[in-house]
Formats: structure tokens, C-alpha cells, sequence
């Protein structure tokens, strides 16, 4: 009996003189339609710097106007439309707006072709940061490419790069400024280094992941190989729990949060409209995320703590970035354990990384007890990079 044996698709190859292009968005079909028209003015003014080079611009997927979007928005969207890219055509991945990498890092691991990643610098939608994320994966995944922003490419700068990839499928930037770390002096200072290092490889530290990964930020995740040997283990987590917890604390609980930042001289401008305004029953919401966070914390012996603010969350409850910002500060409302008989974490913050990313975990954690140790506010606002220019 003969078998059917699958015949893989082979696309034609590149056209002479053409460069592809491919946008990879948001998991959440709201964020896409929102950045959308950021997106497209990103794609317009680079395929006008393109086409003055001499160059061909072809998408190599559609808009959809029924979701109201053109971006590559699941892993398996991203794989079809790179079964259908010439493999050895010059890329350009085109990010205006926050992005999951996996959409389309499947096809570019394996695409034959130069890959550009470009970015606008806007500070209203973060391309910059969908750019760092996937050209971070794409390091970590050892897959050669290159990376180039703007807010426009009427400039120079970004016009002379896009010749230089186009020309030669590579581009490099200067990096004149970045050294290895010198010979340190024994003194006081690197002694402190030393011991709080020896005494996290020999006490060790674990850090609590809500949902590692499902960001889809592959950069994000520092495997455990690599961070054990530094003594850092992960506990991971899951969204459900600290939404089950959420639900244990009490409206009494949550509103003592609320008077202590009212009577530390916190504002709050609130309304009444959910979608479009911070309301008060957010606000409670947040507060009881930040208890939850604590407890949690406590019941696993956490050193830190990492919460993504997507998929499963996103469905549930408020942005978490109020409960973040406060778990980071030693200046915080006191949260009592469960039985309200112990102060958790009293004096100190519980150094939180921003969305799971690991490198920020290792960051926050190191610096927390540096600055402590040296007798300073530990308190960190690490976040993202929205907007990056001279001035």
C-alpha cells in the first residue's frame, strides 16, 4: 500500500529589487485595534524611505477588516504566513505597537533571508519595546538579524541604516561605548559585593512567576540552568491563584489600603465609566491584588515576585501596575497574614519584576539587597522604555 507522503509548500522565490514585510501585534484583538492606526502610519512612512531607495515594498499578509487590523496576532497566523514568504527575501518586521514574539518567531528562525526589525519612537505606543522584546528573543534563538528606529526615516540616521541593510543584508551600530567591566579595587564597596553574592548562592532566593511566558516574551525566560548556579530558583505560579486569593480578601482590607495612600497624599482622579476611566471599584480591586500578592508570597517564601498582566488576568481583573508599583516601595500600606497575627514583609518591599521578565527579576532582587545593605531606599520603578532620544 503507497503511503501519502506530504509534499511541504515551496514558495517562489524573492523578487528582484522587493523587500517583505511583516507585522507581528498584541494577543488581545482590543490592543490591535487600537494601535492600529499607529501601525500603519509606521508602515507608510517606511515604505515612502524605502521606494525613495529604489526598493519594491510588498506585505506579505493582509489587513483584516473584520477584526480591524493587519497584524500577524497568534503563533499559528504567524507560521502560515511564512510558509507563504520567500525564504531568502530580504525581511523587515515592522513594530509599532507592543508585540508577541512567538507570532512570528517560529517563521524567522528558520527564514534564509537578512531580517530587519524596525520601530517608530513614539511615546504613546510602545514599538521601541516590541522591538526589544523580539530582537531579544531572536538573540537568545542565535538568529542573525538587525534592528533600526525612527519616528518617521526622514531622518538621516535611520535613512542611511536602511541603505546599509538593504545593500549589504547587515547593519551595525556603534557600540564604542560598551566596555568590559575593569579590574575592581579591594575596598569596602567590593567586599559587599562579595559577601551579598556568596550569600545568595549559599542561602539562595526564589522568585514567584505568575504564568511564565505567556506573554510570549521567549527573551523574558533565563533558564533555570543559568539561574540556579547565581541561586536563584523560580516558584512558579499560576494567574488563577492570585485571583482566587483576590477574592479571599475582604472589602474592609482593601479600603485600609485606599485610606492609607489618601492619607500619605496620594490623588486619585476617578470616574464612573470602566472602559474609559480609573474608578473606585479598580482601585479596590488593585488593593486586593497587592494583599493577595503578600500572602502568596508568604505561603511560598518568596525574595520576589513577577506578575503578567495578561491573558488569563486581563479576562479577570484591573491593570496591575498599582499593585506592582507599591510591592516595589518600602513606603507602603502594612499587610497583615491571613490569620492577621503577622506583618508580612514589614519594612521592606517584595521586590516585583515587571511582566515576569526574568532579567528584571535578577536586577530587582540584586539591587534590593545592595541598596539595602548599603543603607539605602531599595525602592525600584524598574519598567519599560517608552521613548529613548538626545536632548
Amino acid at each position: 500500500m503507497p503511503y501519502a507522503v506530504p509534499q511541504p509548500f515551496t514558495p517562489s522565490s524573492a523578487e528582484p529589487g522587493t523587500v517583505y514585510t511583516v507585522a507581528s501585534g498584541d494577543l488581545r484583538p482590543a490592543a490591535n485595534i487600537t494601535g492600529w492606526p499607529s501601525q500603519q502610519k509606521l508602515e507608510a512612512d517606511l515604505a515612502a524611505a524605502l521606494t525613495d531607495l529604489g526598493w519594491t515594498v510588498r506585505r506579505a499578509h493582509a489587513v483584516d477588516e473584520k477584526k480591524g487590523h493587519g497584524f500577524i496576532d497568534s503563533q499559528r497566523a504567524g507560521i502560515e504566513v511564512f510558509r507563504h514568504l520567500p525564504q531568502d527575501a530580504p525581511l523587515i518586521v515592522v513594530e509599532g505597537v507592543w508585540q508577541y514574539s512567538h507570532h512570528v518567531l517560529a517563521g524567522l528562525r528558520s527564514h534564509q533571508g537578512p531580517i530587519l526589525v524596525v520601530a517608530n519612537w513614539s511615546g504613546e505606543f510602545p514599538g521601541l519595546v516590541g522591538l526589544l522584546n523580539l530582537t531579544g528573543s531572536l538573540t537568545k534563538a542565535g538568529v542573525p538579524h538587525a534592528a533600526l528606529w525612527s519616528e518617521d526615516f526622514t531622518d538621516e540616521w535611520a535613512r542611511d541604516g536602511l541603505r546599509t541593510w538593504l545593500e549589504t543584508g547587515t547593519l551595525t551600530h556603534d557600540t564604542t561605548h560598551v566596555r568590559d567591566l575593569p579590574a575592581l579595587p579591594v575596598d569596602a564597596e567590593t567586599e559587599l559585593g562579595v559577601a551579598l553574592a556568596r550569600q545568595l548562592r549559599t542561602e539562595k532566593a526564589v522568585i514567584g512567576v505568575f504564568d511564565e511566558g505567556c506573554m510570549g516574551m521567549y527573551n523574558a525566560i533565563i533558564d533555570d540552568e543559568l539561574l540556579n548556579p547565581l541561586g536563584i530558583y523560580k516558584e512558579r505560579l499560576s494567574q488563577s491563584a492570585l485571583v482566587v486569593e483576590m477574592n479571599k480578601v475582604t472589602d474592609g482590607e482593601a479600603r485600609a489600603v485606599r485610606d492609607w495612600l489618601d492619607a500619605a497624599g496620594m490623588t486619585f482622579h476617578t470616574g464612573t465609566d470602566e472602559a474609559t476611566e480609573l474608578t473606585d471599584a479598580q482601585l479596590l480591586s488593585q488593593f486586593r491584588m497587592y494583599i493577595a500578592a503578600l500572602r502568596i508570597a508568604d505561603d511560598f517564601g518568596l525574595d520576589a515576585v513577577g506578575i503578567q498582566y495578561q491573558q488569563g488576568l486581563k479576562d479577570t481583573v484591573p491593570a496591575s501596575d498599582l499593585a506592582e508599583g507599591l510591592l516595589n516601595n518600602v513606603e507602603r500600606p502594612a499587610v497583615l497574614s491571613r490569620d492577621g497575627s503577622r506583618e508580612l514583609y514589614p519594612g521592606a518591599p517584595l521586590p516585583h519584576f515587571n511582566e515576569v521578565d526574568e532579567g528584571v527579576a535578577v536586577d530587582s532582587l540584586v539591587t534590593s539587597r545592595i541598596w539595602t545593605a548599603m543603607g539605602l531606599d531599595p525602592a525600584t520603578t524598574l519598567h519599560d522604555i517608552r521613548w529613548g532620544q538626545d536632548y
